[in-house]
């Protein structure tokens, strides 16, 4: 076809010129074909691609005109909610029915902006909209960051203008969805081009959430420095206002975490109008160097008595799941607790009736969790919250002997038995420092089991710091997998021998609860909570503890089965919870009690260079549960909680078994009337055999027997002489001991062989322990730094 075309148009030309013509184009055609010009092609493909990605791009923006544009046209302002000043949160008891109380009735009074100073307007528009007065209703920025999470798969939140807050509240759901993010966007750019920026000022200042039940900067000055006028308000105050209206709960004055960054966000408000010109660079130098003193109103009366502490921890585990201020305290919700009405009652009569005579500055903490379930029962912090709000169930305080079952998991793990034999002689040598049993009293080669009974510093010492490699570190991890929290103190003394001892604060009563309520429950663990449920208005946002995670075989079932064994070992004659027995079932648990040196006394000891330390009780627990209930009970005194025990007890020291233990009967017993009497399961008898100790009867239908023999250690060389038995028998703890510390028990000649049916038997001549303020290594006793001064009761 080409050539044809080319004669045609070249017959007028001569024969030669013809030909001249067609060389040259073979060979331009042959050029052409040999040596094609890639770059070329490659810049070809580049300017197509970029072409294409610039149309997607204007194709993208106009279709996002034209969706917003639609949305615009399509979305009308609808009436303000009619439900905004209604919408109190009702908190319920775990049988839905009974009403434990609400988050705050909304506190809201309306005041005109000419009654509202230029200096209160430039500080909340500082701290949360600086361009406000400019800015169409919406912030471009805000909206990317929106695109930008969702993209993330994340809830909206953030940068959100002062018209568009003001359009949250009162035109929409609290809800973060991308629908109502939309929705909330249009109407707020509508709202702004057809409403004055004073009058969405003026409206939001007077609906806007600042915490403390106050909606409304009326409101807000009176809930926090008594003054609901706000021509009255200072600058500082304003700043102040502005800055805790950001995230109530974030920026709660109440909240020692939250002082540092209170500053900070006040700073940068007060910064923010000093680049507007409403403060002077030397007023914001004054004004910047501390928040104003507070003179808040006294809280609601809805928050008085024990109760008080209840609705507290609902609140801040509604904060933790993921509710915000405006909405526990004015979205309308619904919440049911896993409290148990009755329980509660028991819990506060216990809390309240069933303690020493002496009470000035006696402080109880008790809390109930339900095994296999995390679900919080019931729970004492104190006798009113509105006095004062140092909850005494949550806490965290030196756990002392009742972290030694968490030895006994961590040994049982390592294929240890609860029949091998340590030291039970006092002192013990470890790490170059000589340790004790409570008074210095002998028990001689016990078995873990008869350790845990009476608990046996030295026994223990020997368990975790000579017969297990790293067993400190082991402890922390048996621990944390029961429930003992992961905290920075608890992680700091992996490497600490008195770790065992509890002797710094590692966990609180309702925390020690549930870790005991791990081996109630065969090994499952489930995180501690306190909301069974949340309804949302229109369920947008409604949350269950279905979603709690449960974890089984935490601990397993067969190590928790002879942890149970243990501790119930406690509870029976002579063992230092005996008096559970009075509770008429099956039940285990553990004593403890924390020494140091208390705050009253710790000036005279630092003068003297410690003579009095390990002196005083600090701590007294009793932990105990039934396949039902795990219930820990705490006692502590002081304002702080760092005062001495022991001058409200006639006991040589406030011992778990004595005070603890009969508060924790008051709760249970009444809690568990009429309730079927339920077994622990007992252990595999084949894993109780698993011990180099064991050795089969020679009777064919005899019982297996264990010959206990102390495993030596490379520092603990064997005894040289014959091992010792129990000292004789003593009164129970709460009967001051006949003989003095100092006396030395005498020795046995010979080891007795142990019988071992299904569970083991008790020893009826073995005194109960008495605890030991035993001086273990560490940074210095009373400290909190790891002094290893838990006594074994």
């Amino acid at each position: 076809m080409r050539f044809r075309g080319l004669y045609h148009t070249t017959r007028s030309l001569g024969r030669n010129d013809f030909s001249e013509i067609v060389e040259d184009w073979t060979v331009s055609e042959a050029r052409r074909k040999a040596a094609p010009n890639r770059a070329r092609g490659k810049k070809h493909w580049a300017l197509r691609v970029a072409g294409w990605m610039l149309g997607l791009f204007f194709l993208g923006v106009i279709g996002a005109a034209a969706t917003f544009f639609i949305g615009y046209q399509t979305t009308d302002i609808p009436d303000p909610n009619k439900e905004f000043q209604t919408n109190t949160t009702t908190v319920y008891y775990a049988d839905n029915k009974t009403v434990l109380g609400t988050f705050f009735d909304q506190n809201r009074k309306s005041v005109p902006l000419a009654q509202i100073p230029k200096t209160v307007q430039d500080a909340v528009t500082a701290a949360e909209d600086r361009t406000f007065w400019t800015n169409p209703g919406v912030s471009p920025s805000g909206m990317a960051r929106a695109a930008f999470n969702i993209a993330r798969g994340r809830q909206l939140q953030g940068g959100s203008t002062i018209t568009q807050q003001y359009v949250k509240i009162m035109y929409l759901t609290q809800e973060r969805t991308f629908k109502r993010k939309f929705t909330e966007l249009f109407i707020a750019t509508k709202l702004s081009r057809s409403t004055d920026k004073k009058e969405i000022l003026e409206g939001y200042l007077n609906t806007i959430y600042f915490g403390e039940g106050a909606y409304g900067i009326s409101a807000a000055g009176e809930a926090y420095f008594s003054e609901p006028n706000p021509q009255k308000l200072t600058v500082p105050q304003a700043a102040f206002l502005a800055t805790v209206l950001n995230n109530p709960l974030y920026f709660d004055p109440d909240k020692p975490e939250a002082q540092q960054r209170i500053l900070e966000r006040y700073r940068y408000v007060l910064d923010g109008m000093r680049q507007i010109g409403t403060i002077t660079d030397a007023q914001y130098t004054t004004f910047s160097q501390k928040v104003p003193p507070l003179k808040k109103k006294a809280k609601s009366q809805r928050f008085a008595g024990p109760k008080g502490f209840l609705l507290d921890m609902a609140r801040k585990e509604l904060e933790r799941i993921g509710y915000d201020a405006d909405e526990i305290s004015g979205g309308g919700l619904r919440v049911v607790t896993t409290f148990d009405a009755e329980l509660q009652k028991d819990a506060v009569a216990a809390g309240t009736k069933r303690l020493p005579k002496k009470k000035n500055d006696l402080h109880v903490g008790l809390a109930s969790v339900r095994p296999g379930t995390g679900e919080l029962v019931a729970m004492y912090g104190g006798p009113d919250y509105l006095k004062s709000q140092l909850n005494w169930a949550t806490l965290r305080a030196r756990p002392g002997s009742t972290f030694k079952p968490f030895a006994v998991a961590a040994a049982l793990k390592e294929d240890l038995s609860l029949y091998d034999v340590y030291q039970g002689d006092s002192p013990i040598e470890v790490r170059g420092k000589e340790l004790n049993n409570e008074f210095d009293r002998d028990y001689g080669d016990v078995t873990l089991l008869q350790a845990t009974k009476e608990s046996i510093n030295t026994a223990f010492y020997d368990l975790v710091d000579k017969q297990m490699e790293d067993g400190p570190s082991k402890l922390v991890d048996a621990a944390v997998a029961a429930g003992i929290p992961k905290t920075e103190a608890l992680e700091g003394d992996r490497g600490n021998p008195s770790t065992v001892l509890g002797p710094n604060a590692y966990a609180s009563p309702v925390e020690m609860a549930n870790a005991f309520a791990t081996f109630a429950a065969n090994g499952t663990y489930v995180p501690v909570h306190s909301i069974k449920k949340v309804e949302t208005p229109g369920g947008g946002k409604d949350w269950s503890d279905k979603s709690v995670k449960k974890v089984e075989g935490a601990i397993d079932p067969e190590i928790a089965a002879q942890v149970n064994l243990a501790l119930q070992e406690v509870t029976e004659r002579n063992g230092t919870g005996e008096d559970a027995r009075e509770l008429d079932r099956p039940v285990a648990g553990k004593t403890g009690t924390a020494g140091g040196v208390a705050a009253e006394h710790r000036a005279k000891n630092a003068k003297c260079d410690g003579c009095l330390d390990g002196k005083d009780t600090l701590t007294s627990w009793w932990s105990g549960y039934t396949p039902d209930l795990s219930t820990t009970v705490l006692y502590r005194a002081g304002k702080t909680g760092e005062g001495d025990l022991d001058p409200y007890s006639n006991d040589e020291a406030f011992f778990g078994g004595n005070w603890p233990l009969k508060t924790w009967l008051a709760f249970m017993e009444p809690a568990l009337d009429g309730k079927e009497k339920k077994d622990f399961p007992e252990p595999d008898p084949d894993s109780m055999k698993n011990t180099p100790t064991y050795t089969p009867s020679d009777e064919p239908d005899s019982s297996p027997t264990f010959k206990p023999t102390r495993k030596p250690s490379s520092s603990t060389p064997p005894p040289s002489s014959p091992p010792s038995t129990p000292p004789p028998s003593t009164p129970p703890p709460s009967t001051p001991p006949t003989k003095s510390p100092s006396e030395k028990p005498t020795k046995s000649p010979s080891r007795p062989t142990i019988t071992i049916p299904t569970r083991p038997p008790t020893d009826p001549e073995t005194p109960p322990a008495e605890g030991d303020p035993g001086n273990g290594p560490g940074n210095g006793p009373g400290n909190g730094n790891g002094n290893g001064n838990g006594e074994n009761q």
